[in-house]
């Protein structure tokens, strides 16, 4: 994927062209940087691009606490361990 430059905007153009703003997160994906006095103040981005951001920080979260447990040598479980685990919690909530 090709990163474009980001696009930068006063923030008065908040409230002067939100419909605009609005339309060009959804659209394109991307997030809008707002500056205050010639400085960064804000950014605006979609909700679903705000949502995607948030799950890949999680996931980086998780991958650094696994990298972290594999470096220090904690036991872990196996496929076939995991999934016969949630079998049996399936199953013993079905009785």
């Amino acid at each position: 994927m090709v990163k474009i430059m980001p696009i930068i905007r006063p923030i008065s153009e908040l409230r002067n062209n939100f419909h605009r703003i609005s339309e060009y997160c959804h659209k394109n994906a991307e997030p809008v940087y707002l500056t205050k006095n010639g400085k960064g103040d804000l950014v605006v981005m979609s909700q679903a691009l705000f949502e995607e951001y948030i799950s890949l920080l999680e996931l980086y979260q998780k991958m650094s606490v696994a990298e972290q447990q594999e470096a220090e040598n904690v036991p872990c479980l196996t496929h076939e361990e995991v999934f016969n685990r949630l079998k049996e919690r399936i199953d013993a909530k079905k009785l």
